[in-house]
């Protein structure tokens, strides 16, 4: 089968492989433009760096609305796919701590495009829904080694840590301008999620915490 003809799966055509090199080249620049100059950089400014004609922006991005949120999405399927690489390339003594890092390095730009989404009208969990399925994958298999290996508690269940994934991104929100609060901050959180020595913790029972 060639690239033009329509898949009898989806019943959608592929994109040729010129358009998928031009709509990935439009990610690249827009998220970089977005994250240089906020999200009310315009549709323009990203066709001007990416050397196209705004036609080819709205060929494959109806929307500025569209586009952004392609570069959420594209950021989380990369934040997936880091998981898997420290996974695989650290094993599982370091990966959660630095995937941990990852997330909370990445959060303000990542929280910047959300909001800007939902300001739009956007329900950015039902766009972001396959992405943040399979973060939540990486994150079970990054919690599963690390507990295996006995450095993170056992009582912890990927509920709970992307809770305090999500309470420690705001609150390094909260402490932006102050870095030495800021990590302080962090390493207490981080510190909390270590096994305690000599003190094992039961895990929690299937469906959340103990009454």
């Amino acid at each position: 089968m060639t690239t033009d003809q329509t898949s009898p799966a989806t019943g959608v055509k592929p994109l040729r492989a010129d358009a998928r090199r031009n709509r990935a080249r439009l990610l690249e620049v827009a998220e970089a433009v977005f994250t240089e100059r906020g999200t009310g950089a315009s549709t323009e400014e990203i066709a001007r760096e990416a050397k196209v004609g705004i036609a080819t922006v709205f060929r494959h991005f109806p929307t500025k609305e569209a586009l952004l949120e392609a570069v959420l999405v594209r950021r989380l399927e990369r934040l997936a796919e880091e998981g898997r690489r420290l996974m695989a390339e650290t094993g599982p003594t370091y990966a959660l701590f630095a995937f941990f890092d990852l997330v909370l390095d990445q959060s303000p730009v990542k929280n910047a495009f959300a909001a800007a989404l939902a300001d739009a009208g956007v329900d950015v969990r039902a766009a972001t829904s396959e992405a943040g399925r399979a973060l939540g994958e990486v994150l079970t298999v990054l919690l599963d080694g690390a507990q295996q290996a006995g450095v993170v508690r056992r009582d912890l269940g990927v509920p709970e840590l992307t809770a305090i994934l999500v309470g420690t991104c705001r609150m390094l929100e909260h402490l932006d301008g102050h870095p030495e609060s800021a990590k302080r901050a962090r390493a207490v959180v981080r510190d909390g999620l270590k096994a305690r020595t000599g003190s094992p913790e039961e895990p929690l029972p299937q469906g959340g915490a103990p009454s």
